[in-house]
């Protein structure tokens, strides 16, 4: 039974674009390479044949995967998002030993730390969701030490 996958309206687009692109386009491409494999003679010993009916299989499975989110995904919308308490969608300023910080609480399928989307699966995530503004929060951080958040105010993530 497939997880039930999380995502934002900007999450949703950017999977129907990614999965348009794979069907498409990259499936022309890795077609054109497996012609112009055959056309080097006996396929039986042609590492470049081999190699592109591999690139072809890899994209099949990937192109799967994804039609497989998109048929389980739930989309979260601004509106539904509640700012009295940390959950996914939730925009989540933070005190962090001083410092300020904030993070998008989002599904797993859309986390990107380097843009501070935190998948409501990661040990802050989990920490964050279901807390309130003015609450403290412990986080476990996977190296085994203690991290404390202090919240400070929580909105609405989505764009």
């Amino acid at each position: 039974m497939p997880k039930d996958v999380i995502l934002t309206p900007d999450g949703l687009t950017r999977l129907k674009n990614e999965l348009e692109y794979l069907s498409t386009e990259k499936r022309r491409e890795v077609a054109a390479r497996i012609k112009e494999a055959r056309e080097f003679g006996d396929i039986s010993e042609n590492a470049e044949y081999d190699d592109a009916k591999n690139e072809q299989a890899m994209l099949e499975s990937k192109i799967a995967l994804l039609e497989e989110k998109l048929r389980s995904a739930t989309v979260i919308d601004a509106g539904d998002i509640n700012t009295d308490i940390v959950g996914i969608g939730s925009s989540v300023e933070v005190d962090d030993n001083g410092k300020s910080a904030t993070y998008t609480i989002v599904g797993s399928s859309e986390a990107n730390p380097a843009e501070r989307k935190l998948s409501n699966e990661s040990p802050v995530g989990k920490a964050l969701i279901g807390a309130k503004a003015g609450e403290t929060v412990t986080v476990q951080l996977p190296n085994g030490k203690q991290r404390e958040l202090k919240i400070k105010k929580i909105d609405v993530g989505l764009a």
